[in-house]
């Protein structure tokens, strides 16, 4: 099904020639792939060792679009030097906070007039939905503020960054990473019907995830395979390469991606895209589409992936894995039964969903509907719900009657809304099992609040057998085992009509109005003032979290809590709110102390802290411990909610992702790497001193010796900054981005 070959390799007449990492590289093999020629159109460094890229469009969602032109209001910005598009997907339902979120749409339209943006109101269209429709085309590069900004099916390496890459870019500055690994991801045969694009996915990702094969690499997709698959189903499968932890993707295109643009009125955009002849991959990942089986990935990762089969035939083994691995991870015995569900040999699950950048297409949804079509899926516990990505989507949907079939069968259709991807929307019953064809299964990102006693599972599963499934009142089926099963046509019909756009959607790219005043809601208020980094730190452990993986959701818990986002301080009283609920209290406590000390109250309390330092020169601050911190969404709120409540660092043994690293050195925190760092034991209340740390910044070390406070007793501790740029080491010297730019 899927084979790694584990070696750099040269693609060369349709097949790979491994070769040796110390042999040398032929000096063209690299610029062979696709993602060097687009890499390399969009670098402004005249070096393709390290990078400086310009996108061509950028896009945000409701959560994210305040926080970011409130960066770059405070930076000096003036106009978007780039179109910028804000949708408004995420926050769309105003059941919690009153007023909140209608307020921040008010605000991103009088943004999109002031500074010449394209504003879609809420309920139009899904964020990549839409920017499939409307801007990916062969060889762009497009930067959104959501970990799922993937386009390379039609061409487009995109990328999912926090705020301050996005603002960036609105001060006319540029990406910087050095050149990624570039992996082949080489497609033959074709998906057998029944099998969909999230079974793709999920197989992928579990080949990939744990051994970090794709980590921060372009995953580049071509081969035979290609052909057999219609753009929703490339756009199916690519989207999810997120949860590889990839840094991008790109795709080849050919006829039918050509067609597809013309289809959407952008035919212009069509570029043929092939990597060349002795093509150079760090990596290559073979994938043999006609032995994809139907996947399920259990609770709470889209990498805990098994065929269906394979896991029906495991049942009990499987659950009660899950179940140990569940009171593990949230440190508690008495967590719902997953065994309780298995009735009859059967295991029977509460509720379905298909929604999403990655569920919500018209193909998937057809299929679904297809496949439900005369059926009822029951008047129990069992329900299903369906969110087409967009509006041009749900007219087709429409108009081919498939939206009708799903209705009579029992689906609930929902607006164009991502709620159900992350925790506002559909969210289950204490102890419930969803499966659903969303982007993510984490803990709490249904929804539910494992803190308050609250647990539901989620498993991710593709459309197709999801509407096996509800066609069978809720017991798990595999599309496979149906009679028959509709197949997906690479060149399915498709009308697409943007009428709904035309009439709703605020076209101001280019176009923008100095004297238009943007309009603040209450909740809407700037970013507290930062202080620039001290001589020297004394740092108090604020949390410690030893799971093998932390996620941004359990950072800064998403759902309800986001309506929150535009009020740096209001949305920072949830940090850590699910995972470890005294960590606001803590940090506060230290940063209490630090505010003392900033303004010469040099109490007990403070002097006790500074621990006989000098207070004109050492800064008092909170860390959070992590192993493997920030896998997940690109939401700065992540790092920037302790950076508010006077968060300095963290420690890590690795970062998830290059996203969250560079969110926590864009809000003025130290990235440390600390090895064997498990072993420290490191605890709350633990203190952590850290001498010449400003000298450090300012000079081009990367290893600093600090004095870890345990009980009383205190031992050295080698903390290290891997890979820090001049320009990262002058952000966090000046306290944060906006400070860096204030000084500019």
């Amino acid at each position: 099904m899927i084979n790694v070959l584990n070696s750099p390799a040269l693609y060369s007449g349709g097949t790979f020639v491994p070769v040796s990492p110390a042999d040398p590289i032929p000096a063209d093999a690299r610029q062979g792939t696709i993602s060097y020629g687009i890499l390399q159109s969009h670098n402004t460094s005249g070096s393709m060792e390290h990078l400086k890229i310009r996108f061509d469009a950028m896009a945000s969602h409701d959560i994210t679009y305040v926080g970011i032109i409130q960066t770059a209001r405070a930076s000096g910005l003036k106009r978007f030097p780039l179109p910028y598009v804000l949708t408004n997907c995420h926050n769309s339902l105003c059941a919690v906070g009153g007023t909140i979120n209608e307020d921040d749409h008010v605000f991103g339209l009088s943004a999109a007039k002031k500074y010449g943006g394209e504003f879609v109101p809420a309920h139009q269209a899904v964020i990549h939905s839409y920017m499939r429709e409307r801007y990916a085309g062969g060889g762009k590069m497009i930067l959104g503020s959501d970990s799922h900004t993937r386009y390379g099916a039609f061409g487009t390496m995109a990328m999912g960054e926090g705020g301050p890459e996005l603002v960036k870019q609105l001060l006319n500055k540029t990406y910087d990473i050095d050149y990624p690994k570039v992996i082949a991801i080489y497609l033959t045969g074709a998906p057998r019907p029944g099998v969909g694009p999230q079974d793709v996915a999920l197989a992928l990702i579990g080949k990939t995830f744990a051994k970090g094969i794709v980590k921060n690499a372009v995953m580049e997709f071509f081969g035979p395979g290609v052909e057999n698959l219609s753009m929703d189903y490339r756009c199916g499968i690519d989207v999810m390469t997120t949860e590889t932890s990839c840094l991008s993707s790109v795709w080849m295109t050919d006829e039918l991606t050509r067609k597809y643009l013309e289809l959407l009125g952008r035919g212009n955009d069509y570029r043929r895209l092939l990597p060349a002849e002795g093509a150079y991959y760090d990596n290559v990942i073979l994938v043999d589409l006609e032995k994809v089986e139907p996947m399920i990935a259990l609770p709470f990762h889209p990498s805990n992936a098994y065929p269906i089969s394979y896991f029906k035939e495991n049942l009990t083994d499987i659950l009660a894995e899950t179940e140990r691995a569940t009171r593990e991870q949230f440190g508690r015995e008495d967590i719902p039964s997953l065994l309780d569900k298995v009735r009859d040999g059967k295991f029977y699950v509460d509720q379905a969903v298909i929604a999403g950048c990655s569920g919500g297409t018209y193909q998937n949804l057809v299929r679904a509907s297809e496949i439900l079509k005369g059926c009822s899926i029951g008047s129990q516990a069992f329900w299903l719900s369906c969110y087409p990505g967009s509006m041009p989507i749900f007219q087709a949907l429409t108009n081919t009657g498939a939206i009708s079939d799903l209705m009579a069968a029992g689906a609930s259709i929902r607006s164009c809304f991502c709620g159900p991807c992350f925790g506002a929307g559909d969210v289950p019953s204490n102890g419930g099992f969803s499966i659903r064809h969303t982007t993510r299964n984490f803990p709490n990102r249904e929804g539910s609040k494992p803190s308050n006693g609250q647990l539901s599972y989620v498993a991710l599963m593709d459309a197709r057998s999801i509407a096996a499934t509800a066609r069978n009142g809720g017991a798990l089926t595999s599309a496979l085992e149906l009679e028959s099963v509709p197949a997906d046509l690479p060149d399915e019909e498709y009308r697409y009509d943007d009428s709904a756009y035309r009439s709703r959607v605020y076209y101001g790219v280019g176009r923008p109005d100095p004297e238009a005043e943007l309009v603040f809601g209450p909740n809407i208020t700037d970013w507290p003032a930062q202080i620039a980094l001290p001589e020297n730190l004394m740092l108090t452990v604020a949390s410690a979290i030893y799971d093998p993986v932390t996620t941004t959701d359990e950072l800064i818990p998403s759902g309800e809590t986001s309506s929150y986002r535009s009020n740096p301080l209001g949305l920072a009283e949830f940090t850590l709110s699910r995972k470890d609920p005294a960590y606001v209290g803590r940090a506060k406590a230290i940063q209490a102390l630090e505010k003392k000390r900033q303004a010469g109250e040099l109490d007990a309390d403070v002097l006790a802290a500074l621990d006989g330092h000098d207070a004109r020169t050492t800064g008092l601050g909170s860390l959070v411990m992590a192993l493997k911190p920030g896998d997940g969404s690109a939401r700065e709120q992540a790092a920037s909610c302790q950076r508010v409540l006077g968060g300095v660092a963290n420690l890590a043994a690795e970062y998830a992702t290059k996203r969250y690293r560079s969110n926590v050195v864009n809000w003025g925190m130290l990235p440390f790497i600390v090895d064997g760092l498990k072993d420290l034991g490191i605890q709350p209340g633990d203190q952590l001193y850290l001498p010449g740390v400003r000298a450090l910044l300012e000079g081009d070390g990367e290893t600093l010796e600090g004095t870890l406070t345990q009980n009383g007793v205190s031992r050295p501790v080698t903390l290290t900054l891997p890979g820090l740029t001049r320009e990262e080491r002058d952000i966090i010297l000046a306290g944060c981005l906006i400070n860096y730019y204030a000084q500019e």
